[in-house]
């Protein structure tokens, strides 16, 4: 019984201790999980962390360009100049037309409009000129315009410096008073002045190479073709607005004032270049006395290098062509051999050739003479 009662306290204890094991090896693995699910968070911060960090840098990097970029492009030549030319004619009005206040309203109260309307007025003509350049107005109005300028501007200034020469006797010297006038109508002319300036400028720059080469090339047309211009202007007239372009309005004016369908021929045109055509066929094709000039000088040329020249021939024979292979005779009859000689036999090399200048001179001679070739 005793037995029976350890062996199942031992068991007990055993089956205890085995369930501790694992009680401890599942606390073990719960706590590994859970490290491992804190250095995954972590891991997650800190790259999200990274990750803002990188954004955040970007971000002042872009604000940083994007005020560059600003600052690049407020300070560019043509915004200083554009912005500068506004300053500086805000300038010359704020110190021109205190001095035209006080002027005529030392004249008057009730001419308190005079200098507005006087300083408007230049103004608003120099606005006008720039209007017309960008409108492309015929010149006469813009520069009647400028000379509206003008004169406000010029009326405006001689106020200005007899009011500064008025102030000799008010706590300035004669040389003060007289700087000062100059000065006020100095600064009431600038500003029309930069004005103009700054609007020429523009419209230089802004100018189409282009389109000025097109007028400059209608202007001539309209001085060296006339009568085509005037024909080509009636047909446009005559044909409904905008079917009949003007380029082909030329071309047939063109036809119709001068014939030919190319524009800028005439028939003086066309037979001059007939007549240069003909004389460049002339000049490429060789004259007969031509021909036979240069083959005589070719066999001159040949002959010349013979070995034996018209000289020599009266003193030494010239060497024959042909090879006679069988030798001379005697004066005397041979007695007749007893035996039948052995003809003599042809071996390479033993005739000279022929030279190169008799096969030209033959040549030469068959073209001259095909009566007696074909009569043979």
């Amino acid at each position: 019984m005793s037995s029976n009662y350890r062996q199942e306290r031992r068991a007990d204890q055993a089956a205890d201790a085995e369930q501790r094991r694992i009680d401890a090896a599942a606390a073990e693995e719960r706590r590994a999980e859970r490290q491992r699910a804190n250095d995954e968070r972590a891991a997650r911060l800190r790259e999200q962390a990274r990750t803002d960090k990188a954004a955040d840098r970007a971000a002042r990097q872009a604000r940083r360009q994007e005020r560059a970029d600003r600052r690049r492009e407020a300070l560019t030549p043509e915004r200083i100049y554009r912005n500068g030319t506004l300053g500086l004619v805000a300038a010359s009005g704020l110190a021109s037309l205190p001095a035209q206040i006080v002027h005529f309203v030392g004249i008057h109260p009730m001419l308190l409009p005079v200098p507005l309307g006087l300083e408007g007025a230049a103004w608003v003509m120099s606005a006008g000129v720039a209007y017309a350049d960008a409108r492309q107005a015929p010149a006469w109005v813009r520069w009647m315009l400028r000379i509206l300028v003008a004169s406000c501007a010029a009326f405006a200034a001689s106020i200005n410096y007899g009011y500064g020469l008025s102030l000799a006797g008010h706590g300035l010297s004669a040389a003060d008073a007289a700087a000062a006038g100059a000065g006020l109508a100095a600064v009431t002319v600038l500003g029309p002045v930069v004005f103009e300036i700054r609007q020429w400028v523009s419209t230089l720059a802004g100018r189409d190479e282009e389109a000025r080469a097109q007028r400059k090339h209608a202007a001539r047309r309209r001085r060296d073709h006339r009568k085509v211009l005037r024909v080509a202007n009636r047909l446009v007239s005559a044909a409904p607005f905008g079917t009949l372009p003007a380029e082909d309005a030329w071309g047939r004016a063109w036809t119709i004032v001068h014939g030919p369908t190319v524009p800028g021929m005439t028939p003086k045109y066309e037979q001059r270049a007939l007549s240069s055509g003909l004389r460049l066929q002339e000049a490429r094709t060789p004259a007969p006395e031509v021909v036979a000039r240069s083959v005589r000088a070719r066999l001159g040329r040949h002959l010349s290098a013979l070995p034996a020249t018209t000289a020599n021939a009266a003193q030494k024979p010239a060497k024959p062509q042909l090879t006679i292979q069988v030798p001379p005779g005697s004066k005397k009859a041979p007695k007749a051999p007893r035996k039948r000689p052995i003809p003599p036999r042809r071996r390479k090399g033993d005739s000279p050739r022929f030279h190169s200048a008799a096969k030209v001179a033959a040549a030469d001679t068959a073209r001259r003479t095909p009566s007696v070739t074909a009569s043979v």
